[in-house]
């Protein structure tokens, strides 16, 4: 049978001012009808203009510039605009990473969805809305035929996800390309979304290309995988043996940056891989291998001359002189100076390594007085946290209130790492925000230092704001567009009246290199940085005050995963020099589990469990945590679809009208009639400070656990 799809020796390029950059370098992909395709690599490596090529969207100044583009047994290379108009929704749809920019809000979702139906089948207006509440039923939309009226606002970040994907179905198209259709979305959501696309692609017959950074998802949902490098396929095989046994050094790389690869106990230190350098510049893409300048293995031939794709077997393919890992029986004979693995392996060991921050041994600390790891240096009691839920153009009646955070108690012990996981509107930010004085609390206690932070005036928690500091989820949007990075950075000191000028410089210069960025970063703007960039100006933001805690609302989430690496190895880096103590929130529990001496799971504003990070992830004893656990994708395809448990299901219910009894009670397997009628109070199941809120946990409970706490790593409270 004939690929659905044939992509061969694809060359784009975006043109612009004064340079080119060659963004395709010689693309050789093909899908089969009903086959799912992962495309993986770092930003900027052409996963998605290898997409946008194929749907003819690309940017301004953008064009192919070589080879073809096969679909359905149609060269759609050099279609003209009004005949990729008949191509795109009825052979090809295209779900794009952020719904929010790609749906029109003026427009009702209905009438988006009937508009393709409208333009390629010609249905009038009422066919067009029946056939839109067909698809967003077919999606899982719940009662699509009242949503259809919503506007996209009106809606929450996966249920646009899911107007997205019914707009992509609705003319029937037979390959459906999905770029990070999750990469925003928690990991309930995420795994919702992905199901959705499995059962669909099953139930229609479409073949699907998955764009994505997150391994863990292809490792569940990909039949076969191309690795892509600076505009060029590096590597493709099917799944499962990418994952057994990855032959170019960059997707090895790529594994070895995953948290969830480290075996090592919680707090014991071991370093992410961090992939030296920058992807290259493709306006003058380097000679030879386009890894090479970032590769452990690369020999001089590397960098004269670019290797042709070979393999081992015929389905695995990949661009190397030097592979790793192991060759297949009958793999061409290898380069007699190629280095072995146990040498790649003690390379590798070395790299990481070398790749840690380097700090000037003249720089002042970043870490204030709370930099003596002994003791406690937060405790929250009985926090609550409701906001006034009002209706009314003019008078604004307070009708209800929103319950974010409800009677919640836990301590984060001087220079640790308190991790907070859980799915958006269960109030872990509402949390860091009432910790940090962005948001005041209606009742309960904040005591950091062995003050009362929520006793505070508004002059005094200003005073007192320079020993705690926020690390925001999007650096890129909390900070000033036209400030410099020098007024950026320098901006808290002077609020401050820290020092004079000069001081305020000797210190911003010493704080960049702590953070391991030049000092002619200074003078750039925040647009002119990467991701990876701008969370490293967002921690140096949240350190030039010296802080003794930071409290980091999602600081990785949104980043590929060697970017994350960089950023996690560096934030250990800071605390083990300078004693931080870290809040950090986030719904990865893999990457909590890495970076956490503690975890604590909050479920719609409540505290659930909480407990040292290998308990809790080891030993989960709350069904929602097992839940999440479950729910998070791993980087191993055996793992990920021999999982038996289903996740967390259902909706979150509104924090407006919070369910009586357990607030889990709604979406748990375990749940009986006292779940409805008692709340279960944070109880101990082990000696060292695990504890959970459950009247069916997982397990029961150690003989000793009601002793006092002995372990070094936390002791946590709960409200009753």
């Amino acid at each position: 049978m004939a690929p659905l799809l044939e992509i061969k020796d694809l060359h784009t390029e975006i043109r612009l001012r004064r340079s080119t950059v060659h963004a395709i370098d010689g693309v050789n992909l093909t899908v089969e009808p009903g086959e799912c395709l992962g495309i993986v690599g770092e930003s900027g490596c052409g996963k998605t203009m290898t997409a946008l090529s194929v749907m003819r969207l690309l940017p301004n100044g953008g064009h192919i510039t070589g080879g073809s583009i096969v679909l359905d047994g149609q060269d759609i290379t050099n279609l003209d605009d009004e005949a990729m108009q008949d191509v795109r929704g009825n052979l090809v749809g295209m779900i794009f990473q952020d719904p929010m920019t790609s749906l029109n809000p003026t427009m009702t979702i209905g009438d988006q969805i009937a508009e393709s139906v409208r333009l390629h089948r010609g249905a009038d207006k009422q066919a067009g809305l029946e056939r839109a509440v067909e698809v967003l039923g077919l999606v899982g939309m719940p009662k699509p035929a009242e949503r259809i009226g919503n506007f996209p606002h009106q809606l929450s970040g996966g249920m646009r996800q899911r107007v997205m994907i019914a707009m992509a179905l609705a003319c029937e198209p037979k390959l459906l390309i999905a770029d990070e259709p999750t990469t925003a979305l928690d990991v309930t959501i995420q795994k919702q979304i992905l199901e959705l696309l499995d059962n669909l692609r099953q139930r229609l017959g479409m073949a699907v290309i998955l764009v994505t950074h997150d391994l863990g998802v292809i490792a569940g949902r990909a039949d076969r995988v191309a690795v892509m490098y600076a505009g060029r396929v590096v590597e493709t095989t099917d799944t499962t043996t990418l994952f057994a046994n990855p032959r170019h050094p960059y997707t090895q790389a790529l594994f070895e940056a995953l948290p969830d690869k480290i075996v090592e106990p919680a707090g014991v230190a071991k370093r992410l891989y961090n992939i030296p350098g920058q992807p290259p510049d493709l306006t003058s893409p380097p000679q030879g291998c386009k890894f090479a300048a970032r590769c452990r293995y690369a020999q001089d031939s590397c960098r004269e001359t670019e290797p042709d794709l070979t393999y081992d077997v015929a389905l695995h393919e990949y661009r190397c002189f030097f592979p790793v890992g192991e060759a297949a029986l009958d793999a061409p004979a290898q380069d007699a100076d190629a280095p072995t693995v146990a040498a790649a392996e003690a390379e590798a060991e070395a790299e990481a390594t070398e790749g840690a921050v380097p700090v000037l041994a003249t720089a002042p600390s970043v870490a204030g007085d709370g930099a003596t790891p002994n003791g406690t240096l937060l405790k929250v009691e009985h926090l609550i946290k409701d906001f006034p839920v009002t209706a009314g153009a003019i008078l604004q009646r307070r009708v209800g209130s929103v319950s974010a955070v409800a009677d919640v108690s836990f301590e984060v012990p001087r220079g640790k790492t308190f991790g907070m996981v859980g799915e958006s509107g269960c109030g872990k930010t509402t949390i860091g925000r009432l910790i940090v004085g962005l948001e005041k609390a209606n009742a309960g206690s904040i005591t950091f230092d062995g003050q009362d932070l929520a006793k505070l005036s508004n002059r005094g928690r200003r005073q007192h704001s320079g020993k705690i500091q926020l690390m925001f989820q999007d650096s890129y949007a909390s900070m000033d567009p036209r400030m410099r990075v020098a007024t950026i950075l320098r901006e808290p000191l002077v609020i401050q009246k820290q020092g004079s000028r000069r001081d305020q410089e000797k210190r911003i210069a010493a704080i960049m290199n702590e953070v391991g960025l030049p000092q002619a970063a200074l003078e750039r703007y925040p647009h002119e940085f990467s991701g990876g960039q701008r969370q490293r100006l967002g921690l140096a933001r949240a350190l030039v005050l010296r802080p003794s805690m930071i409290v980091a609302d999602e600081p990785v989430s949104a980043l590929d995963v060697s970017i994350q690496a960089q950023i996690l190895n560096l934030m250990l880096d800071l605390q083990k020099d300078n004693g931080l103590t870290y809040l950090f929130i986030s719904h990865d529990l893999s990457v909590v589990r890495y970076l956490s001496d503690i975890i604590g799971v909050m479920y719609l504003g409540k505290l659930v469990e909480v407990g040292p990070a290998d308990d809790v992830y080891f030993g989960p004893v709350h069904p929602y945590t097992k839940g999440l656990i479950d729910t998070v994708p791993v980087a191993d395809p055996l793992l990920e679809r021999a999982k038996e448990s289903q996740g967390v299901m259902g909706e979150l219910p509104s924090a407006v009208a919070p369910p009586s009894g357990c607030r889990f009670r709604t979406r748990c397997p375990l749940a009986q009639d006292i779940c409805a009628e008692q709340e279960p109070p944070l109880r101990p199941f082990t000696a060292k400070g695990h504890l959970a809120a459950c009247h069916f946990p997982l397990r029961e409970p150690e003989a000793d656990a009601g002793a006092p706490a002995v372990a070094e790593k936390t002791t946590a409270s709960g409200g009753q």
